[in-house]
C-alpha cells in the first residue's frame, strides 16, 4: 500500500494532485476541493510538503478542516472520500474529490469572502471570468448559436492565425467594439467549440481550438 502512495507523490502536484504541509484556513482548502470539481476532479494529500517531503498529520484537526471546507465554503457543499496512509512512520491524508456532472460548478470563498468559481489549471486555481461562465451556462441549457462571420469574426481569426493567442482587451482595440459586443462574439465562437479559454497567473487568453 505504501507504494501507491510512493508513487502518487512522486508524480509531484499537477492538474489533478495537489500538496498541503497541513491545513489551518478551510476557506483556503476550499478553493482547491471547487477548482478540483469543477475542472477534472483530484486528490488532495495532506502531510506532504510542495517539495515531496513527509510532514505528516497529528490527530484528525485536518480532516475536520476538510470537512468545514466541503460543507460550509463550498456551494454548493462536496462530497469526498478519505483514506489514511502510513508512510516512514507518518501519517498522510488522501482526500478524494470527483468531477462534478456537467450541470453544476461548485464556488468558495475568495480572500475577500466573496464566493467564485474556481478551474484547476496544471497545479494552480484560478477564478474564472465572465466569458466563461455564460459559456458554460448556454452551453448547459443547450441553447442554439446563430452567428454570422462578420469583420470582428474575420479578424480575430486572422489575428489568431497568425499571433496564436489574444486578450480580451486586445480584441475589443482591434475589432473596434464595445465590451459588450466583444464579449458575445467571444460567448459563441467559445460556446462553438471554436475558441478556448487559457487562463493563465497573467492574465486570460483566448485561442483558437485546434
Amino acid at each position: 500500500m505504501s507504494k501507491y502512495i510512493s508513487n502518487l507523490i512522486n508524480q509531484g502536484e499537477h492538474q489533478q494532485l495537489d500538496f498541503k504541509h497541513s491545513i489551518s484556513d478551510s476557506k483556503k482548502i476550499a478553493r482547491t476541493l471547487a477548482a478540483f470539481a469543477n475542472t477534472n476532479g483530484g486528490k488532495l494529500l495532506i502531510g506532504v510538503r510542495d517539495n515531496g517531503s513527509i510532514a505528516g498529520v497529528h490527530g484528525d484537526e485536518e480532516f475536520y478542516m476538510v470537512q468545514a471546507a466541503a460543507d460550509m465554503y463550498c456551494k454548493p457543499y462536496l462530497c469526498f472520500e478519505t483514506k489514511g496512509w502510513n508512510l516512514l512512520g507518518k501519517t498522510i491524508l488522501e482526500i478524494s474529490i470527483a468531477k462534478l456532472n456537467n450541470d453544476l460548478l461548485v464556488a468558495a470563498p475568495n480572500k475577500e469572502g466573496v464566493f467564485r468559481v474556481y478551474i484547476r489549471v496544471n497545479d494552480q486555481n484560478f477564478i474564472v471570468n465572465n466569458i466563461y461562465l455564460k459559456a458554460w451556462n448556454r452551453k448547459k441549457y443547450g441553447k442554439g448559436v446563430l452567428i454570422r462571420y462578420d469583420k470582428p469574426e474575420k479578424l480575430l481569426f486572422e489575428y489568431l492565425q497568425e499571433h496564436n493567442e489574444i486578450t480580451f482587451s486586445k480584441f475589443v482595440r482591434i475589432a473596434d467594439l464595445s465590451k459588450y459586443k466583444a464579449e458575445k462574439v467571444l460567448i459563441n465562437l467559445i460556446v462553438l467549440n471554436l475558441i478556448e479559454i487559457v487562463f493563465t497567473e497573467n492574465q486570460v487568453l483566448y485561442k483558437l481550438v485546434l
